[in-house]
């Protein structure tokens, strides 16, 4: 999955319905963290705390690409920063993809098929640059098409996606999807806990004590709660 910071971002909301779904049926995913040679590094931006009121600095889009890294992996996803304009770790993307049908998804204008070139020179897929109106991709691929490529690997090049809904899952099975919630409804008290509204819900208290992000439990919560409109909105959820 291509995943970008900004024009366009990707949410927390929309990477973990998209992990769901891939889980749900043992397809593995890495997280490729798009477009890393357009974020600021400089710390020279002054804020005021929420809490304190005191002025400190803040935070960088690097900082924020690699605190979006360390959730994942935190959670066993393999995540690997990346620039397709740059070719910054193309080679590795590639050692992955050995031997393999790999499918690029993400958001239109996140650089699936600027990827997909980068990768395999002479593939030539259209490419379109991102609204500056609305900081969003414009839609250049139409359909689905895989190609063999020339180092033992075939890719599969798919249109944007603007929205991702997770279907055909009981609530009772979608906490086995989040690793880190699967883990810990061990220690719950009921067996059948949804991790809501339930007493001595160890996932529940994980989350208050910082064991669990607060990104995927809510998260999870939009996704047993069916909330098919929540996901959607332009709000980035902190980890």
């Amino acid at each position: 999955m291509i995943v970008t910071l900004n024009n366009p971002p990707t949410f927390t909301s929309f990477i973990d319905r998209f992990l769901v779904s891939a889980a749900a049926y043992q397809i593995p995913v890495i997280l490729l963290f798009n477009k890393v040679d357009t974020y600021n590094d400089d710390q020279d931006e002054v804020v005021l705390d929420p809490e304190t009121g005191e002025e400190m600095l803040a935070m960088t889009e690097l900082d924020q690409v690699r605190i979006l890294m360390q959730l994942y992996k935190s959670v066993d996803y393999e995540c690997i920063a990346i620039s397709a304009a740059t070719g910054k770790n193309i080679d590795l993307v590639k050692e992955k993809m050995l031997g393999k049908t790999s499918m690029f998804a993400g958001h239109s204008g996140a650089g699936k098929s600027t990827t997909a070139n980068a990768i395999q020179p002479g593939l030539e897929l259209k490419t379109k640059a991102i609204s500056l109106q609305h900081k969003q991709g414009q839609h250049t691929t139409t359909f689905a098409e895989m190609f063999d490529l020339d180092f033992n690997a075939r890719i599969i090049d798919t249109p944007g996606i603007k929205g991702f809904g997770v279907v055909d899952l009981e609530k009772e099975e979608i906490g086995g999807y989040f690793p880190e919630i699967f883990e810990l409804s061990q220690s719950c008290k009921f067996h059948n806990c949804l991790h809501l509204e339930e007493p001595k819900c160890a996932v529940k208290e994980a989350v208050e004590t910082g064991e669990i992000y607060l990104s995927r439990y809510e998260s999870y919560v939009q996704i047993v709660n069916g909330d098919e409109d929540n996901y959607r909105a332009d709000k980035y959820t902190t980890p």
